[in-house]
């Protein structure tokens, strides 16, 4: 976004000359004016102080309703430039497990990197929106699986309200269960509407399906014969790791050290079931690598073109000119009868 003139050679004369010929009628006398005393010989002279006073004032609305008329002429306007793609990209769904033990806290920052670590849901809602701005051409979905499934937020290019949506995200918001055949089966319902030449959905877990009346393998197939390309990112280390989460509908905060265990052939079968890809996650950096694989492996075609739009101000500098200049004019015909 930018503000400009059309005529920015008007707008500069404006603003130098304007303030140069104010000051310079404020300095010099006008020779049609003859001073007539009043009163008697060598008495006190007639004061206007108050009067003068509020002239110079009219004078000063009326120079900068004049300056503000000639920048209005000078065409003022802000000008944005909009990218428009026109191509359609892919459409994709990220089923995020929101179960209470994605509460570990087992992310460890890379070696090289400040900070501490950060539990799985965390690092999982970070890189999911790094990886949304980096796709501007595709529709990004947002699904949940507790102990229940739900759709969050239908594919979509408005990256603003996924990350919101995001943000405001909490473990356990559906239950305590992993209903993970539930969460694909969704994934796959809304994919097969879609009319998306490439359509995907990733599976993001660190356990077993425990709840819902689909079984994952199912709801895979589901959405391999609906032709969606499948990722299921295994994350998460084994071993005893720190946990920590407050449960959103009692509110107790639960801390300790939770047993993690889950069966990686499991997610190798359900990944295979769909025909897709299992990629395990058991550390930041493999998790960072895992969405950098999928980012290469399905990679669109970005074509756009930059739309410029011009919003013009001239109602903006023009309206309070007449004004100034009417209020001026009217008061001195009418208060001050045309003397001043």
């Amino acid at each position: 976004m930018s503000f400009g003139f059309d005529i920015p050679i008007l707008a500069a004369a404006a603003l130098i000359l304007i303030p140069l010929a104010a000051f310079a009628l404020s300095r010099l006398k006008n020779p049609f004016i003859a001073a007539i005393p009043l009163g008697a010989p060598g008495g006190a002279p007639f004061r206007t102080s108050q009067l003068s006073g509020f002239t110079r004032l009219l004078k000063v609305m009326e120079f900068s309703g004049v300056l503000l008329l000639c920048l209005s002429a000078a065409g003022p306007s802000i000008k944005t430039h909009e990218t428009v793609w026109i191509n359609r990209g892919a459409d994709i769904i990220f089923i995020l497990d929101i179960s209470p033990s994605m509460a570990a806290i087992d992310m460890e920052p890379h070696h090289d990197t400040a900070g501490a670590a950060q539990n799985r849901f965390n690092a999982a809602r970070r890189l999911i929106a790094e990886f949304a701005l980096k796709r501007p051409s595709d529709n990004i979905g947002l699904a949940a699986a507790g102990n229940e499934a739900a759709l969050l937020v239908p594919p979509t290019s408005d990256k603003d309200a996924l990350i919101n949506r995001l943000e405001n995200l909490v473990i356990g918001e559906l239950g305590d269960g992993t209903a993970l055949g539930m969460g694909l089966a969704v994934a796959a319902y809304h994919l097969d509407k879609s009319n998306a030449k490439r359509k995907i959905a990733v599976l993001i877990t660190d356990g077993e399906n425990n709840a819902g009346a689909v079984h994952p393998e199912t709801a895979a197939s589901m959405l391999r014969d609906t032709g969606v390309s499948l990722w299921v990112i295994g994350l998460g280390s084994a071993g005893e790791v720190p946990i920590d989460y407050t449960d959103p509908f009692t509110k107790i905060r639960r801390t300790g050290i939770f047993d993690s265990r889950f069966d990686t052939e499991s997610l190798r079968r359900l990944a295979a079931a769909g025909s897709g890809t299992y990629i395990a996650a058991p550390s930041a950096g493999a998790f960072s690598a895992a969405f950098s694989q999928l980012d290469e492996s399905e990679k669109t075609a970005h074509k756009s073109r930059v739309i410029n739009r011009r919003k013009s101000l001239s109602a903006h500098f023009l309206l309070p000119a007449v004004c100034l200049i009417v209020m001026v004019r009217f008061t001195r015909r009418q208060l001050l009868g045309a003397v001043l």
